[in-house]
């Protein structure tokens, strides 16, 4: 962090200074806080959060502070890499972890590794927020890049359980969405915004830097700073340089003759001007690397040793242009700077800044750092073929992996000047064509990636980027549900003469992943197996891997689990050597604790997932994070730990997650709420769905399909929730994982509504599914259904059985109740009075209040009511209504643990109990981890 402006700057700030004190005090207690300081530039906005900030550091806070920089606006994320010192040497797992994501050496599904990177950060202020109160600033948000807006937004929403002053420092222009949204998120108490000086204040910060007080000449002058302390302390600091300030024996300051700088721009030009010109070509060189910059990396790109530019930058900080920075140096406001790059000729600081990027490739230095330097020379200059040199784009043919998986925009940019400036059909070009196609997907263009990977098809020789390029395209193809067309470009690919079998092999495992995208799944797995087959004889670690993948997949939609699981063992030994397919790895195990799940194993499965979240979570992964702890969420579901399940869905924001991933964790957030009577909420979650939902067109996900029915259900249309079903058991015959669940239900409605027929239809493939595995909750639905079509109660009463020996309480209590159904119906009160209490008991069990009511109501039409002991928790606010898990971690927060701490102690995700933490907060209505040791001290009489 700078160091503090001098106190006069901070000339009639008291207000402001007092209220972000006591914000930052807050912190202490436990009451985190998003503010933003906003105001326009000179107005002293840094000033007053650097001193505040200095005092807190010096009662123990920790105080990070980065910065937005106009020329890194393509490179996400820069502000909280610098304000956390992400780029600094350390032992810290977390931070080496970022820094080899950064440099490409490790690998994340695919995803853009801002979003993995943005999750080690906000796993990173955690870290510390659990180790003492911690102040976190981002400088000139309004030059931010949108990752690190959105990660600054992500902090903001969760200040609340965190000892966090979270602080952005913005000028109210440019007018983005995105900061817009920000001051909705902090709200108006949480803006902060610094108006110009009033004129005694003015007159006070003259007499503080002139050592006297004004007179009437000077203060009249001092009314075109229009307030601006800035612009005060430059227009003193000009009129003492050129000796044109007198004081009389009374201490009245006034001004003598001489030219007078009119504007601001034109008393930081006086300032510069009194410089020598070896202090001002340094300074030039600076203003090249942004406001904050590196002595080393200066010291490269003018070509001198650090110790020849020590005089030079000794003058320039005695001058008060330099202050100490992040990274070295940096100047004492952005406008001094900006005077200084905007002086130059535009052609002149092009070629400056091309220059600059080749001196710091020369020199080692970081792929972001070389990529500012030539965005900043490209954006300089006129047509892209214009401008892009031979060794630019050579460069960019190394860097483009990392370039684009770190920042894809700033990939964009440079890759489409170094392709208009390269010849076709070369090696380069065909790379350089790949990368692009890839980036522009990455940053969500998939439209115009699909037009450069196609253009480039025409014209590619390098097999391995002809592999690329159809990976790309079947990605793009597959959003807009063209599956078809991307089987036969496949196709086509694989009769190319000359295609080596390597290549071969990866062309049919990306056919084998489209005939699954399709739900084909027979096609799927003869493909994938032929694709197997041909990567062994190669030795192609890749396509082995990825075609035992797809096997599994198929294995799985089948419903064969049991045969998967060779399938697993043999797919994970292979992955685990190899570095380049970790993020495969992660996928296997991702699916291994599906299916053992699937096989009612879960205590393995729910260890597996676990595993793998903690492991997706260190490596940055969030699509593997997120399809674990949607998995998590599944068998929580199935369980009967649905408050849990619904902690797992809230974890990752809904905005990180796959279109599927989404409808599923939704899909059981929805069939929970129905369940539980809250209805509303629930269909507020299939709402926020529907468009993910459009995205997978026909792929079913059963959790989806199922809270889809069971509104159509709760509205009092059964035959449209049965229509529901019946659509996707149609839909995808072959794709038994995601829809097994749908039978049971679809033979219940299908009775309700007198459609025998369908129900037989529906029982029959129930039925058939016990013939792949002895799985309990398999046998329990095929007797469930075969109980219903036929009203036989003592098939229901087993099938129940079965359902609680599979851990599986919800079809448990269907069972039951359509047991104590039939018994009523055939007149055996007894019978039906116990299985109806059976089924109240574990409805209650799950506070499925909607159930509960519903069967209590119609077994009153039996003249038969429920005992005293069949209960649902009915209260949503207070002490009463956390859940046990939530009970738990309060009173753990009550002792003083931290979220980590908390977390390790019951086996938990931090982000997991940060989000119960949550939950907690809103059920007590209070504002911090504070106000609950409160609440509990007045519930119980302890402090804790």
């Amino acid at each position: 962090m700078s160091s503090p402006a001098p106190a006069s700057v901070l000339v009639g700030r008291t207000e402001e200074v007092a209220r972000l004190t006591g914000w930052a005090n807050e912190v202490r207690h436990g009451r985190g806080r998003a503010v933003l300081v906003e105001g326009e530039p000179g107005i002293g906005k840094s000033a007053l959060v650097r001193t505040v900030c200095a005092e807190m550091a010096g009662q123990g806070y920790e105080v990070f502070w980065g910065a937005g920089d106009e020329l890194g606006q393509a490179l996400p994320l820069l502000p909280f890499l610098e304000g956390l010192r992400v780029r600094e040497f350390t032992e810290d797992p977390r931070r080496a972890t970022i820094v080899r994501l950064l440099r490409g050496e490790l690998t994340v599904g695919g995803a853009d590794l801002s979003i993995s990177a943005a999750e080690h950060l906000l796993a990173l202020v955690e870290k510390a927020c659990s180790a003492r109160p911690t102040i976190l600033v981002v400088d000139d948000l309004q030059w931010a890049d949108q990752p690190t807006v959105a990660l600054w937004s992500r902090l903001a929403r969760s200040v609340a359980q965190l000892p966090l002053l979270l602080v952005g420092v913005v000028r109210p222009v440019p007018r983005r969405d995105g900061l817009l949204a920000l001051r909705r998120t902090v709200g108006a108490a949480g803006v902060l915004r610094l108006a110009r000086l009033p004129e005694p204040a003015v007159a006070e910060l003259i007499t503080t830097l002139a050592g006297g007080t004004p007179g009437g000449r000077l203060l009249r002058l001092a009314e075109g700073a229009a307030g601006n302390p800035l612009y005060v302390a430059e227009l003193i600091d000009a009129l003492a340089r050129g000796a044109r300030l007198t004081t009389s024996e009374a201490g009245l300051v006034e001004v003598a003759g001489g030219p007078i700088p009119t504007t601001l721009s034109a008393a930081i030009a006086d300032r510069l001007g009194f410089l020598p010109a070896r202090v001002r070509e340094v300074l030039n060189a600076a203003a090249l690397l942004g406001v904050d910059f590196s002595v080393s990396d200066l010291a490269v790109l003018l070509r001198e040793g650090i110790v020849d530019l020590a005089a030079a930058l000794d003058e320039a900080r005695a001058a008060g242009v330099l202050v100490e920075g992040r990274e070295g140096l940096a100047f004492r406001h952005p406008l001094i700077r900006a005077a200084l790059y905007d002086g130059m000729p535009v052609a002149v600081r092009t070629e400056w800044h091309r220059d600059a990027g080749r001196a710091l490739a020369g020199a080692g230095a970081p792929v972001e750092r070389v990529a500012r330097q030539l965005l900043s020379a490209c954006q300089g200059a006129g047509e892209p073929a214009e401008h892009l040199d031979e060794w630019m784009a050579g460069w960019l043919v190394d860097a483009a992996p990392i370039l684009v998986g770190q920042a894809p925009r700033a990939a964009v940019e440079l890759l489409r000047h170094a392709l208009a400036s390269s010849r076709a059909r070369t090696t380069r070009h065909d790379l350089l064509a790949g990368r692009l196609a890839e980036a522009l997907y990455r940053v969500g263009d998939a439209g115009e990636a699909e037009q450069v990977a196609t253009r480039a098809l025409t014209q590619v020789t390098d097999p391995d980027v002809l592999v690329d390029l159809h990976m790309t395209l079947t990605q793009c193809r597959g959003l807009a549900g063209r599956y078809t067309e991307s089987l036969a470009a496949l196709s086509e690919a694989q009769a190319v003469p000359g295609t080596s079998p390597r290549h071969r092999a990866r062309l049919l495992v990306l056919t084998a992943r489209t005939h699954r995208d399709l739900g084909q799944v027979d096609t799927a797995g003869r493909v994938a197996a032929r694709a197997l087959g041909i990567a062994t004889e190669s030795g192609d670690r890749w396509a082995i891997g990825w075609a035992l993948h797809v096997l599994i997949i198929v294995s799985v939609m089948r419903g064969a689990f049991a045969e998967a699981l060779p399938l697993f063992d043999r797919a994970l030994a292979v992955t685990e050597q190899d570095p380049s397919l970790a993020d495969l790895r992660m996928l296997l195990q991702i699916n291994k604790a599906v299916a053992l799940g699937d096989l009612d194993r879960y205590e393995e499965a729910m260890a597996v997932a676990q595993d793998v979240r903690q492991l997706s979570d260190r490596t940055g992964s969030v699509v593997r994070l997120t399809q674990a702890q949607s998995a998590l969420g599944e068998l929580l579901f199935d369980t009967g730990r649905w408050d849990d399940a619904l902690a797992e869905v809230d974890v990752v924001p809904a905005e990180l997650k796959d279109p599927a991933v989404l409808c599923c964790d939704y899909g059981i957030a929805a069939i929970i709420g129905f369940h539980r009577g809250e209805g509303v909420a629930a269909r507020r979650h299939l709402d926020a769905v529907a468009a993910s939902a459009e995205q997978i067109g026909s792929r079913v996900v059963g959790a989806y399909a199922l809270a889809r029915s069971l509104a159509a259900e709760r509205a009092g249309n059964s035959a449209h929730a049965l229509a529901v079903l019946l659509g996707s058991l149609a839909e995808n015959v072959e794709e038994v994982e995601e829809i097994e669940d749908l039978l049971p239900d679809a033979v219940r409605l299908a009775v309700e509504v007198g459609d025998m027929a369908t129900a037989g239809v529906v029982t029959a493939r129930a039925e058939a599914l016990t013939n792949d595995a002895d799985v309990a909750h398999r046998a329990a639905a095929a007797r469930y259904c075969r109980g219903l079509l036929d009203s036989d109660p003592t098939q229901l009463l087993r099938a129940a059985e079965q359902y609680r020996e599979a851990g599986r309480p919800l079809p448990c209590a269907k069972a039951l109740e359509a047991a104590a159904v039939a018994f009523a119906n055939a007149g055996e009160r007894g019978s039906a009075r116990a299985a109806y209490t059976r089924a109240l008991d574990v409805y209650a069990s799950l506070s499925a209040a909607w159930d509960t009511a519903r069967l209590q109501a119609r077994f009153r039409a039996y003249g038969i009511r429920s005992g005293p002991h069949a209960k649902h928790r009915h209260a949503t606010h207070g002490w009463e209504s956390l859940t046990p898990t939530e009970a738990k971690i309060a009173g753990l927060v009550v002792q003083g643990l931290s979220n980590p701490q908390v977390a390790a102690q019951l086996f938990l995700s931090p982000r997991t109990v940060a989000t119960h933490v949550s939950h907690i907060l809103a059920k007590l209505g209070v504002h911090s981890r504070i106000d609950i040791a409160r609440e509990a001290s007045r519930r119980y009489g302890t402090s804790g």
